[in-house]
């Protein structure tokens, strides 16, 4: 376990080591671009900066609720535009709400499938499917689908193109949609096509790197291969796992994991490497998947602090390189520790779940005035952390409702 005494308040933390001289002055030079002038700018830079919360931690059902009406809101904002029935990317200090995100709205069609059962709310499936007809709509002729917004222009993408599979999957098999799986396969043949003989993506990459995280797409790959019979698809994904597998350390920390070459890899993208192993692993019985996914879920276990805090990112030998939290990946790592327990027995994990699970809560406003800020969450403590800074970015609602209905499927108690 990490020592708590010296980031208790990470916010302080970070101003103490980075801003000390300038103090409040310091938020004077932010960007032009971030406009941290405007009230509710305001509002949440003076919150974060004094430790503050946003409320107190509710039960588990009243923070899912308040995550899905939000994740609603983040779709509703579009209507009216080419991308109606997407989920905006999110919120932030920079652009208002942002455009639709193929990415996100793809593995979110998951999440409102199982929300729809737990909270006991209809309109939810209503919305998937919105958001599989927009998804469908966008498709290129070649099965991919677009990167980034989706704005024209915008090359495919090979994480992006996975994580919508997810979604096409979600609607084969949760909504019984016919045209899902052939789509599906179709974007899985475009996969294969860039795929490298050593199974890595190297071709049709974000910042033109390759991304041991794309382990997240494999599993998609593996899932789709599976539905539709198509053995090639389960090749592609398991030349990949096995490539992703020897990226990573004797202590468990992925190499080749992070956005850029000359980054670390964030808490977030550590966490999407695990659970691409891991559910993969599942799958298909295959041990050495597993057994990588367990060692970094022990390795970034140990590094919990008693409060559920985690590092931003971790460099080689799980050094931290910032004091800010990526509360994305921290409701990620929930979601796979309690995955472990589920799957594989490894109960101890639900304690770190658990705590996870606790300290995402207490950034998480149920409460809130203000649409924007009740139900999001953003994508660090404090504000300005490096991960999605100044930003309430839609897949961090999607994970921390994940991670609430994964304990809550684990516990058997009511979500």
């Amino acid at each position: 376990m990490a020592d708590s005494r010296t980031r208790d308040n990470p916010a302080r933390t970070w101003w103490g080591t980075r801003a000390a001289s300038t103090g409040l002055a310091g938020l004077v030079r932010l960007p032009y671009r971030y406009q941290p002038w405007r009230p509710r700018h305001i509002r949440l830079i003076l919150r974060d900066f004094t430790g503050g919360s946003p409320s107190r931690a509710h039960d588990d059902k009243a923070h899912l609720a308040a995550a899905l009406d939000w994740l609603c809101l983040a779709q509703d904002v579009l209507d009216g535009r080419s991308d109606a029935g997407g989920i905006s990317a999110g919120w932030s200090f920079e652009d208002d709400w942002l455009p639709g995100y193929p990415e996100t709205t793809g593995y979110t069609i998951e999440t409102f499938i199982e929300a729809a059962d737990a909270l006991e709310r209809p309109d939810l499936i209503s919305r998937a499917h919105r958001m599989i007809d927009w998804l469908l709509s966008i498709q290129h002729s070649d099965g991919a689908f677009p990167g980034h917004y989706g704005e024209p222009g915008s090359k495919p993408v090979i994480f992006n193109t996975g994580q919508i599979m997810h979604g096409l999957l979600a609607g084969h098999l949760g909504l019984g949609r016919p045209e899902c799986l052939p789509a599906a396969v179709r974007a899985g043949f475009w996969l294969t096509e860039q795929q490298d003989d050593d199974g890595c993506w190297r071709r049709s990459q974000h910042n033109d790197i390759p991304h041991t995280y794309d382990t997240r797409t494999s599993w998609a790959l593996l899932r789709t291969g599976l539905a539709a019979q198509e053995p090639i698809l389960r090749s592609a994904a398991s030349r990949q796992l096995d490539w992703a597998v020897k990226q990573q350390d004797r202590d468990g920390w992925f190499a080749g994991n992070a956005f850029r070459t000359d980054a670390a890899p964030s808490t977030h993208t550590i966490a999407y490497a695990i659970c691409g192993l891991l559910e993969s692993g599942v799958l298909v019985g295959n041990e050495g998947y597993l057994t990588a996914a367990k060692k970094a879920a022990y390795a970034v276990a140990k590094l919990q602090q008693g409060n559920g805090w985690l590092a931003g990112a971790y460099k080689q030998n799980w050094k931290p390189v910032n004091s800010y939290c990526c509360l994305t990946g921290v409701a990620q790592m929930a979601i796979n520790w309690t995955s472990l327990a589920a799957c594989c027995g490894q109960s101890e994990l639900l304690d770190n779940a658990r705590r996870a699970v606790a300290y995402v809560k207490r950034h998480h406003s149920v409460t809130a005035q203000d649409p924007v800020i009740r139900g999001g969450l953003a994508g660090s403590y404090p504000i300005w952390g490096a991960y999605e800074r100044f930003c309430y970015p839609a897949w961090a609602v999607k994970f921390f409702a994940d991670a609430l209905m994964s304990l809550c499927r684990l516990t058997k108690s009511a979500c």
